[in-house]
């Protein structure tokens, strides 16, 4: 299932232009009535396709998007960690090489990640990457430190200072550290070297089909030019690991996600 429903990506297009539904209405040649059906959840792909161009979407990634699931993949050496968030989820990444186990981001409540890293690894990771600090990725923060576990961020006292380009060898693996603010003023990327090919640790910048809400059209426009430098260096084939939501790889969101 999806982080985001057709919805959810109009509003955060919608802010992201900072524009009304009437005024982007009004520039796509459409009543105002069509842009507020879309915005309650009534589906049109036409509506959808004109509206798209106005709020610089993909139109026809947009007119499809109530039918976009990314094909499941096979993720040899990395485990999804579901949590609960309140009423929603969030992702944590549990990556393992050799006897390495390396887990990125924390999670909201601290127990239930624990209890999940007991069942599935039987201890704690041995090393800890966080890729921003809003509080449903830092859940369990306190137990790795307390544990002397070294833990990698950009923002959060206590960690060690990450910054992009900033690499870290964690066994057989290479972790290297890109920017993806926007959503949130510090926020990471990880690139993960070592594995059967290439992965990428989005976090919230970017889920399957949709991108993380940015505060304003400042930090929407900041956020979407790093994830077009960042993604543009990649291969179509690599995995990307979000904040919510279920893996995808960069070819699948250059064809299905509304805002590449």
């Amino acid at each position: 299932m999806l982080e985001d429903d057709f919805t959810y990506v109009l509003r955060k297009a919608l802010r992201g232009h900072d524009v009304l539904p009437a005024q982007a209405a009004a520039q796509a040649g459409l009543p105002g009535s069509a842009v507020l059906a879309l915005l309650g959840g009534s589906f049109s792909a036409e509506t959808a396709r004109k509206i798209a161009p106005v709020l610089g979407l993909n139109a026809e990634a947009f007119a499809r998007h109530p039918t976009y699931k990314p094909e499941p993949l096979v993720l040899r050496g990395i485990e999804r960690i579901d949590l609960p968030f309140g009423m929603e989820r969030v992702n944590a990444w549990l990556v393992r090489a050799g006897d390495e186990i390396i887990l990125f981001d924390a999670g909201y409540e601290t127990a239930d990640l624990t209890r999940e890293l007991d069942e599935r690894c039987g201890r704690l990771p041995d090393r800890v990457f966080i890729t921003h600090s809003h509080p449903d990725h830092i859940g369990a923060l306190q137990v790795f430190l307390d544990a002397g576990i070294p833990v990698h961020a950009a923002d959060l006292p206590g960690t060690i200072p990450m910054k992009p380009d900033d690499m870290v060898i964690c066994g057989p693996l290479t972790v290297r550290a890109c920017d993806l603010s926007g959503h949130a003023k510090h926020s990471l990327g990880f690139h993960i070297e070592g594995l059967e090919g290439p992965v990428l640790v989005t976090g919230d910048a970017l889920f399957a089909g949709s991108m993380g809400g940015c505060a304003s059209a400042v930090s929407y426009r900041h956020a979407l030019r790093l994830l077009r430098e960042v993604l543009g260096q990649l291969q179509p084939a690599t995995v990307l690991l979000p904040g919510h939501g279920p893996a995808t790889t960069l070819e699948q969101e250059r064809r299905a996600n509304p805002f590449l």
